[in-house]
């Protein structure tokens, strides 16, 4: 038997089918573009995640010889889709990039105060979440908000296509900025004082809970069996943590996607005064009892940005639009780019935060930053300028998260940068940790794999499940000379980094 796991992205879906043993069977992706209405409006029709699990789920399960016994979705978070009684959607998908609820994000800093609200959620107020914005329905769009019964989670709304129950995972519902992650239930507090009714938001289950199994004629839409065994999963990064093994304290996770994100595993959530000055996500994992702790920054926008730049032209569309992975070499221009990069370091400085910072300030009005251009820069070293300064993200990032956690030394790192040999030395080399590259480049569907196996019996735990299919391929360590040859432009970059507060506003989470 072989577990199926597809994960829905904020531009894509992925599907990939596994063996038991944690080899990657098949796979398939869909690109499907989002929509921006309005200055910092982001939506998307859900029906195109929808079709795009269909698709995908149909492709991979075309000609398998091995049946496919269990389904887990996983997806990113934040965005959510507001339903009828029968979970229809009645309005696009707002997405988790959109910024339109500011007010109603200072509103509910205001009422609850910075420190009382992250020590129930886990999170500080940011407008990404779903309450701001469910909020801001009720006073912009009153009869988007009249109208809806529900809303539901990206996972939510697929699992009521599959007609099943439209749950939510505990990680997946710590994004919503309502959930009281200690208790794993929605805060009464929050909903009483938003009005918001509880009824509205999704039934919160543990992740790798049993749904259902699919019917006939649902499972014929998705090129499956009937009777195949739907598993819940959870938000992206936890189901990646779990993917690389970051089941428990002690192993730090690294997933360098659109963005990079850092997470470590607890038994208990980080709310400490380090963990909220340093505006930290610690919520709950998808392994049970457990929860994480995470760092993050753009980082392959960047690179997105700069290859279709300098060859969207040739290649006809973007690679975002064609759903490609910003770190595919194969047509891509990357390994020539790498290739040309100088050896030492490019005197460049370049901030990767083309729609705002993440840790420590969360400020949605910066903007990238390129300094020290000259007639005679070429491209290479722009790409290479951008990869340092993804290094410098990188280790500040792990400083914030281990003053918060504890020290760490070792990262297990997956996702599209880690394709980049040179960005992994220079990460390497600037944090001053050692990076552990995975054999499995897709954590986070082999950590729904994982979830599926698990709760179908074939595996008797999640440790065992970890032992048997998770492994790191190879280990770059710090280079001192490196990191000695840099030094001066790493001082560089944190001066540049501090500076985007003031170029930009001193506002922070609310904007």
């Amino acid at each position: 038997m072989s577990l199926l796991a597809i994960d829905i992205g904020s531009s894509r879906c992925k599907a990939v089918v596994f063996a038991v043993a944690g080899e990657i069977l098949t796979q398939h992706a869909c690109a499907y573009t989002p929509e921006f209405p309005a200055l910092s409006h982001a939506e998307i029709n859900p029906e195109f995640f929808w079709q795009a699990v269909c698709r995908c789920s149909q492709a991979v399960s075309k000609d398998l010889s091995d049946p496919i016994r269990a389904l887990c979705l996983s997806s990113h978070g934040e965005t959510f889709v507001p339903v009828n009684g029968r979970n229809e959607a009645i309005a696009p998908a707002i997405l988790n990039q959109d910024n339109r609820a500011t007010e109603e994000t200072a509103w509910l800093e205001a009422t609850f105060g910075r420190k009382q609200l992250f020590e129930i959620t886990g999170h500080v107020a940011y407008p990404m979440y779903p309450v701001p914005k469910i909020l801001w329905l009720r006073r912009h769009r009153p009869d988007i908000f009249a109208s809806s019964v529900r809303f539901l989670s990206v996972i939510g709304y697929v699992l009521s296509r599959l007609g099943l129950p439209a749950y939510i995972d505990y990680s997946l519902a710590s994004r919503y900025l309502a959930f009281d992650i200690r208790k794993r239930r929605w805060s009464q507090e929050i909903l009483t004082a938003t009005e918001i009714n509880p009824e509205c938001l999704p039934v919160p289950v543990p992740a790798g809970t049993i749904v259902g199994k699919l019917d006939g004629a649902t499972a014929s839409q998705l090129g499956l069996s009937a009777g195949t065994i739907v598993v819940m999963g959870g938000h992206d990064q936890p189901c990646g943590a779990l993917g690389v093994g970051a089941i428990g304290p002690g192993r730090v996770a690294d997933s360098m996607g659109t963005y990079e994100c850092l997470l470590a595993a607890s038994d208990q959530p980080s709310l400490t005064d380090a963990a909220l000055a340093a505006s930290l996500n610690s919520y709950c994992h998808v392994v049970a009892d457990k929860f994480v702790t995470l760092a993050y920054f753009p980082s392959g926008i960047m690179i997105k940005w700069f290859h279709d730049l300098l060859f969207e032209e040739v290649c006809g569309e973007s690679v975002l639009a064609r759903g490609g992975d910003p770190y595919d070499a194969e047509g891509l221009h990357y390994a020539t780019l790498e290739r040309e990069a100088p050896t030492g370091p490019t005197g460049l400085c370049i901030t990767p935060n083309l729609i705002g910072t993440c840790n420590p300030d969360f400020n949605p009005h910066a903007r990238g930053i390129i300094s020290g251009l000259s007639a005679n820069t070429t491209r290479s070293q722009i790409y290479k300028g951008i990869l340092e300064g993804l290094a410098c993200e990188l280790a500040q990032m792990s400083d914030i998260l281990g003053n918060a956690v504890g020290e760490f030394r070792d990262i297990y790192v997956t996702g599209g940068g880690s394709r980049s040999a040179l960005g992994l030395r220079l990460r390497a080399a600037l944090s001053g940790r050692e990076l552990h590259v995975m054999e499995c480049p897709e954590a986070v569907c082999l950590g729904g794999a994982i979830l599926a196996g698990v709760a179908s019996g074939e595996y008797g735990s999640l440790r065992e499940a970890v032992e048997l299919t998770v492994r790191d391929v190879s280990a770059v360590s710090p280079d001192n000379a490196m990191a000695v040859a840099y030094a001066p432009q790493a001082r560089r970059y944190r001066h540049l980094r501090s500076a985007l507060t003031a170029i930009t506003g001193t506002e922070s989470s609310i904007g």
